[in-house]
């Protein structure tokens, strides 16, 4: 039988509409009361500091409160009844995540539980820019691209020292990467400021990198750009940034896309606009033309008395969705053009025609979406 999670305000003390500062002081009171390693064997006390950091953690974060605040348990429930889950190797954050960041302490508390895992900061990432045509957006390629970015040097694998005898233990945590400083009840861990946490320091620098560890190259990559993206998509390539200081993850790289603009096709969205000019002649009697798509040509047919600012549609004729069969539709905007200039023959020709049209030139009444647009506006 499942026992029912306490209001996590309740947990804290603290009221609904409180405060960043409030928030923070109430939870820090309560861990420093319930620690595991203030009450060795206590498991009611561990309960309640897992309780309170249980509640921390949801009410500190704004997205995952604004959740809480209006489903309950039930909006922030994750795959151990917490998102995340605690207890293990996810509750080690112990202190050294929340309260390490009140105190402003790299790791705290000594003892099995309170140990810091040590944490190395990941490389760079990087940003490429890429244009490409609308015709490759439409259909998508395979681009080679020289990315220059920062390898590890040759000589020294990356650590800047000389190869046998260049890189020795740090004197002053002993090669641990962090000092333990006692403060009162309290054992609390900080990185070592001599090697910055790597245990090793540099006692001769390498001569092919002067100690930078990296030198700049230029790698070849190969990117597969779906059809469909549009300016502004990133694609982002795992492990392919700078690398990461001795020897850590490297960062990743993002290809940022660019589509050059098309002299006949304008997209919106995932569907593509042009306009046809017509003459009156086929405006008034209908016509059947045709006209060259991204799918070859194609056959439009012109109804009879089409006006002005008419459209047809094409059905999937349009950009793919990316990564998927799906395609947008093409729309075809009609621009019936009035001839400027008229020949003896063709101006004879209208004014036949003015004798037999109608003549009624008054404003017409406003249509009935204009009445609405009027009413409202």
């Amino acid at each position: 039988m499942s026992v029912a999670k306490r209001d996590y305000y309740e947990v804290l003390s603290v009221p609904r509409d409180c405060d960043e500062h409030t928030l923070k002081s109430a939870y820090r009171k309560l861990a420093l009361q319930y620690h595991p390693d203030r009450n060795p064997g206590d498991k009611q006390a561990e309960e309640k500091f897992k309780e309170a950091a249980e509640a921390y953690a949801v009410l500190s974060d704004a997205q995952k409160r604004a959740a809480y605040d209006r489903f309950g348990h039930q909006g922030v429930s994750g795959a151990n009844g917490f998102p995340g889950g605690f207890g293990g190797e996810d509750f080690a954050f112990d202190l050294g995540d929340i309260l390490g960041e009140m105190f402003g302490l790299g790791g705290m508390f000594g003892g099995a539980r309170g140990q810091q895992r040590q944490r190395v900061q990941r490389g760079e990432d990087l940003r490429y820019d890429l244009e490409i045509s609308f015709e490759d957006a439409m259909r998508g390629l395979s681009a080679d691209l020289q990315i220059p970015r920062m390898e590890p040097c040759s000589k020294c694998g990356g650590t800047g020292a000389e190869p046998n005898g260049g890189l020795v233990t740090c004197a002053a945590c002993h090669g641990r990467g962090e000092i333990l400083y006692q403060q009162g009840f309290l054992s609390v861990r900080k990185t070592c400021p001599t090697c910055g946490g790597r245990g090793k320091v540099i006692r001769q620098a390498c001569s092919q990198c002067r100690g930078e560890g990296y030198s700049r190259v230029e790698k070849k990559l190969k990117v597969n750009i779906p059809a469909g993206v549009d300016s502004g998509t990133r694609l982002r390539l795992a492990g392919e940034g700078n690398p990461g200081p001795a020897g850590a993850q490297p960062g990743d790289l993002y290809v940022v896309i660019k589509v050059a603009e098309h002299p006949i096709f304008e997209r919106r969205d995932n569907d593509l606009h042009c306009t046809l000019p017509i003459n009156v002649a086929q405006a008034a009697l209908g016509a059947e033309i045709e006209i060259e798509t991204f799918d070859g040509p194609q056959k439009i047919r012109i109804a009879e008395g089409t006006q002005p600012g008419a459209q047809v549609r094409l059905r999937n004729l349009g950009v793919p969705h990316v990564n998927s069969r799906a395609r947008g539709d093409l729309f075809v905007h009609i621009d019936v053009q009035v001839p400027k200039k008229l020949s003896r023959e063709q101006r004879k020709l209208f004014e036949q025609l003015a004798q037999v049209l109608p003549t009624e030139n008054a404003p017409h009444e406003k249509s009935v979406f204009e009445k609405v647009k009027d009413f409202f506006g």
